[in-house]
């Protein structure tokens, strides 16, 4: 039997990079994956590669997770094709310069996929798994939400703020059976940090995050893995 078999699971940002690696990881273990971002044709091509391969299913639903009634409107429909939300992965996000470059409107747009975004999925999908007793919340946060460097101001800011949800979520849901997870990953090569790579080392691979995803959700139900860092070497 697969680990997650019968699980349902939502990833939003999931129409490349770190997103797609963990829905198709979850698909692997048996959960039905519902894989949400903005970009329609993307999300149409992971949802034929999992359904072609994967051994559970997944379905695709164009959402802005800065917009709290499409999240809303995106849970809702999630779970009226797989049924209650097992596991929810706060992934979307977005990466802009520093505070030097003065542009208000990447500032805004950090704040609101990065720290507006995880809130309204949470708020969206909570009240099920309290419900049930039963839940597992993943925040994919950054190293950058432990270091700041000097064009990461804002950025890091964010991120810190989604650990700072993730630390003060799981003593909030202590004792109600639903767990929280933060990852934050280091440097990972994708699509979007292709100029941002270093070159003295070899980057993470999407998949390095996925595993550590796969890790969390699958402990016995008494494990909860509260915080997981993982760096290149």
């Amino acid at each position: 039997m697969l680990k997650l078999d019968g699980k349902t699971a939502i990833v939003t940002g999931a129409s490349s990079g770190i997103g797609t690696a963990i829905a198709q990881y979850l698909a692997q273990e048996g959960a039905n994956v519902i894989v949400a971002a903005r970009r329609k044709d993307k999300l149409e091509a992971i949802v034929t590669q999992i359904n072609s391969s994967g051994k559970g299913k997944a379905l695709g639903i164009p959402t802005d997770v800065s917009n709290q009634e499409k999240v809303d409107s995106m849970v809702k429909k999630a779970i009226e094709a797989f049924g209650d939300i097992d596991i929810y992965v706060n992934n979307a996000g977005f990466i802009g310069n520093g505070v030097r470059k003065e542009n208000v409107e990447e500032w805004d747009q950090m704040i609101d996929v990065n720290v507006k975004g995880v809130l309204y999925g949470i708020h969206a999908i909570l009240p099920g798994m309290l419900e049930k007793s039963s839940g597992h919340i993943i925040n994919i946060s950054s190293v950058s939400g432990h270091e700041v460097t000097k064009n990461s101001t804002v950025y890091s800011a964010t991120k810190y703020a989604v650990r700072a949800i993730s630390l003060g979520l799981e003593k909030e849901l202590a004792r109600t059976g639903v767990r929280v997870t933060n990852i934050s990953p280091g440097m990972v090569e994708t699509e979007r940090t292709s100029d941002r790579l270093p070159t003295d080392r070899k980057p993470l691979q999407t998949d390095d995050i996925a595993r550590a995803v796969i890790y969390a959700v699958t402990q016995p139900d008494y494990v909860n893995v509260n915080e997981i860092t993982v760096r290149p070497v």
